[in-house]
């Protein structure tokens, strides 16, 4: 196929030596499979923000650190420059997560490149090496839904334990590679820690996993995995070999009203003495 214009810079300086053909277009860039040597990888060309429909926004980029103090002004005015260091640190986010989930074990594409606003990583295969298919275009049993769960949470846990979250976790983005599940796409990924919407991207990501194996085994909409697990992640309880059940439990401890009604009037009192002291100096 005739080669992109934006992989061209690749071809020039060597990262790959062919690009063989489109395999997908979506809502943020567009992915090639590509030839490195005898390696056949895949590319991802970022669509400029005035032609991806997924817009940044506030809830996911909060928590992330700019570079200096010069970008952050430029990106809060809105100006050319801002809107260019916003986008390139919107790409970064997911070569970094990439980079550093990949270093926590957890399964996603292999990165091995970010250039020029393309990311050259690992093409993901299923048995028979074609590029693998995601979860929804796979009809499963009940068996394999309650296993590929299991699997998935796993991996959501290891994630939360690296300190990310994916943050638009679905269906739609995991790959069935020959091995199992493989969790793609991940330029919203949030600052477990830094993000004060965490917990609710958390609880949405478990959720639609939940959600959608349910489609295959029922019983799974009743699990409460995604409330479990932060509530363990919370107390410092959580790591990569915690045992899950799917159940929790609400604290329902009753506010005790005195001890509370206490504290005021010692905060009152406090006050009063202090504004008596101020009048008595002066």
């Amino acid at each position: 196929m005739k080669t992109p214009k934006r992989l061209i810079p690749l071809i020039q300086d060597g990262l790959i030596d062919e690009v063989t053909r489109q395999l997908m277009s979506g809502k943020e860039a567009t992915v090639f499979v590509v030839r490195s040597g005898n390696e056949v990888r895949c590319a991802k060309v970022y669509k400029e923000a005035n032609k991806r429909s997924f817009h940044q926004s506030v809830d996911y980029t909060e928590g992330r650190k700019v570079k200096n103090s010069r970008q952050s002004r430029a990106m809060s005015k809105g100006s050319k420059y801002g809107r260019k260091v916003q986008e390139e640190e919107w790409q970064n986010a997911e070569v970094d997560a990439l980079y550093r989930l990949a270093a926590a074990g957890v399964r996603v594409p292999v990165p091995y490149n970010f250039y020029e606003g393309v990311l050259l990583m690992e093409l993901v295969t299923d048995v028979e090496g074609n590029a693998a298919p995601r979860l929804n275009d796979i009809v499963l049993t009940e068996d394999e839904a309650n296993n590929y769960l299991q699997s998935l949470l796993k991996e959501v846990v290891r994630m939360l334990c690296a300190g990310i979250i994916h943050g638009d976790l679905s269906e739609f983005n995991i790959l069935m590679a020959a091995d199992g599940p493989v969790i793609i796409d991940l330029p919203q990924a949030v600052n477990a820690a830094g993000n004060n919407n965490a917990k609710n991207m958390f609880l949405r990501d478990v959720n639609n996993l939940t959600t959608y194996f349910g489609r295959f085994s029922p019983s799974l909409l009743k699990t409460q995995y995604g409330r479990e697990i932060w509530s363990l992640y919370e107390h410092g309880q959580l790591n990569n070999e915690t045992i899950l059940t799917g159940r929790f439990k609400e604290e329902t401890k009753a506010v005790d009203l005195k001890s509370v009604i206490r504290i005021i009037d010692d905060v009152r009192k406090q006050e009063s003495f202090r504004i008596l002291r101020q009048q008595d100096k002066s």
